[in-house]
C-alpha cells in the first residue's frame, strides 16, 4: 500500500496572534471552554499534515481563486490556510462571531 506523503505544516505569527487573541477573550468568560477550543483548533492544525486538500477552496470576491482552502472548527472558528509543495500555511484563525470583512476586501 502506498504511503500518503506527510506535509509540514507552519502557523504564521499573525495567526499565532489571532488563536492567543481568542483564547484570551473566551478565558475571561470561561476558562474551561476557552481550553476546550485552543485544543480542538490545535488538533485541526495539526490534523493537515495529511491530507489538507480535504477542505475546500475559500470562494470570496476580493481573494484570488484557489489561494485558500478554508476548515472550520467548532462552528465558529475558520483556519485559513494555503498548500504550496509538501508546506501547509496557516495564514489566519478567525472567530467567525465576529467581523471578519476586512480579510475579504
Amino acid at each position: 500500500m502506498e504511503k500518503k506523503p506527510q506535509y509540514k505544516v507552519i502557523v504564521s505569527e499573525r495567526a499565532r496572534q489571532m488563536l492567543a487573541g481568542h483564547v484570551r477573550f473566551m478565558a475571561q468568560k470561561n476558562p474551561s471552554a476557552a481550553s476546550e477550543v485552543k485544543n480542538q483548533l490545535m488538533d485541526a492544525i495539526r490534523s493537515l499534515h495529511q491530507m489538507p486538500e480535504r477542505c475546500p477552496f475559500l470562494d470570496a470576491d476580493f481573494i484570488p481563486l484557489n489561494k485558500y482552502h478554508k476548515m472550520f472548527v467548532k462552528k465558529w472558528f475558520l483556519i485559513l490556510y494555503q498548500i504550496r509543495d509538501q508546506i501547509v500555511y496557516i495564514d489566519y484563525i478567525v472567530d467567525c462571531r465576529q467581523d471578519y470583512q476586512w480579510l475579504v476586501r
